[in-house]
């Protein structure tokens, strides 16, 4: 088990690569832009040429495992090799999985996904507080204990989302926030008080109104934010530090198709000035 926190080895990463993180995300569509077929041997080919080129360049990539699962045992074994090549080659990796469920079932995902020497082991994942945050305790403290790290969906981009995360708390703690408010101040709280610090963030889309959700990045600690919706989804770089004020501190700028779709022989080219850009823009 590392000895060094989630926390510490991400501001590692953003020291030494900046705060691109590359999305590994093989849609069928994406295999077929890059002449693969559709099947778990070449989820593991498409993997490894963009874990390729992201050694030397960025610090942190962030598989999608449904994308994996859908191919049953034989793609969780492609996204498990990967995931250990990426891991050896010094590649910070959050695992997408947004996991949700009651305390002792999120506590099994958090061993799944987060035990050292184990199949499937990341450096962090993502969960969903939509049961109630306080079902995620067992997983922060299993996370932290093992020094891993969680990102808890606060406010997410997809439509769907707005009619409950605009919702205001009407009792509790929280009486008065929008529930994304009253998420993302559960995990300042864990970001800050727990040991070791900063292992814990948020989820927040870059193409979110923040102030329109009742969240007013300012008022939070620099707690690392893991930010989808640059890129392709028409979220810019050069705009993070005005949309996340204080919180852009700690951004992990999240992108996939922007990177990848230069397909396989542009890969590496994009991915080299795609970290450059993001890294001058949060420097």
């Amino acid at each position: 088990m590392s000895e060094v926190g989630f926390g510490d080895r991400l501001q590692a990463a953003f020291q030494q690569f900046g705060h691109l993180c590359v999305g590994i995300d093989p849609h069928p569509f994406l295999l077929n832009e890059w002449e693969f077929d559709d099947t778990s041997v070449s989820l593991r080919e498409f993997s490894l040429r963009v874990i390729d080129a992201c050694v030397g360049q960025v610090g942190i990539i962030k598989p999608q495992v449904a994308f994996y699962e859908r191919h049953g045992a034989k793609g969780l074994e492609a996204l498990d090799y990967i995931i250990r090549r990426a891991r050896e080659a010094g590649l910070l990796v959050i695992s997408d999985c947004k996991r949700g469920d009651i305390g002792s079932t999120m506590e099994a995902y958090a061993q799944a996904w987060l035990t050292p020497g184990w199949n499937l082991e990341s450096d962090a994942i993502t969960v969903s507080p939509y049961l109630g945050s306080g079902a995620l305790s067992q997983t922060v403290d299993y996370a932290l204990s093992h020094n891993k790290g969680v990102f808890i969906l606060a406010a997410t981009s997809n439509p769907e989302a707005a009619l409950l995360q605009t919702a205001q708390i009407t009792q509790g703690i929280h009486q008065g926030k929008t529930i994304a408010a009253a998420m993302l101040s559960d995990v300042a709280r864990w970001a800050t008080e727990a040991t070791p610090q900063n292992s814990v963030g948020a989820v927040l889309g870059a193409t979110l109104d923040l102030p329109a959700l009742g969240i007013h990045p300012d008022e939070y600690p620099a707690l690392p934010v893991l930010a989808p919706g640059f890129g392709f989804q028409g979220a810019r770089v050069e705009d993070a530090q005005r949309l996340f004020g204080n919180l852009s501190t700690n951004l992990i700028v999240s992108e996939t198709r922007s990177v990848l779709s230069a397909g396989r022989d542009g890969v590496v080219e994009s991915v080299t000035r795609r970290a450059g850009e993001v890294a001058s823009a949060l420097a």
